[in-house]
């Protein structure tokens, strides 16, 4: 697993979303915010996610999707319920994830962050395969640009969102990430 000078990750399947622009000049990638994601929500596996994030979702398909279906928002990463990393943006472009959002005092992560989606809810566990992957992400990520923080999208965006859950176990993150180095 490694990140071109594009920033395209050489293992993901590629699914360009046009929700992305040219980062500010002159800013460096020092955050990386975790969320959580499913659609229609808390179904999994399905194609919405890559719909949505590629303005193709059908509002008739799902009730849910009449509210939703003309939002522009992407992330970088998805990391499915089995694994799979699916890249929509590459890491040298800013994806609109994070919305109205600071951290450490500073306004619009996206000028600054990667986005990270997980296959998930905030009602229940990730999988195993979600944490082993994302630790091996986060350490291709660290390793490419000069990352200094890791946030959950309630973090940046306190009040406004809840994810990555309560269930996201952090300190089994922490662990992984502790034996990569």
């Amino acid at each position: 697993m490694t990140i071109d000078t594009a920033g395209w990750l050489d293992t993901a399947r590629r699914v360009p979303s046009p929700n992305c622009d040219e980062r500010p000049e002159g800013l460096s990638i020092e955050l990386v915010v975790i969320h959580n994601i499913s659609l229609p929500p808390g179904q999994f596996g399905g194609p919405g996610v890559e719909q949505l994030f590629t303005n193709r979702l059908d509002p008739a398909e799902h009730p849910y999707y009449a509210g939703i279906h003309t939002l522009r928002v992407s992330a970088h990463f998805l990391i499915r319920r089995d694994g799979e990393i699916v890249q929509f943006v590459p890491c040298g472009l800013r994806a609109w994830h994070a919305g109205q959002s600071s951290w450490q005092g500073r306004e619009r992560c996206n000028d600054y962050s990667i986005g990270i989606e997980l296959e998930g809810s905030d009602d229940q566990p990730f999988s195993g395969a979600q944490y082993a992957v994302l630790a091996n992400l986060l350490k291709q990520l660290r390793d490419a640009y000069p990352i200094r923080g890791l946030a959950g999208h309630a973090e940046v965006a306190p009040g406004r969102k809840t994810d990555p859950g309560p269930h996201f176990d952090w300190a089994r993150l922490e662990t992984l990430l502790d034996a990569s180095r």
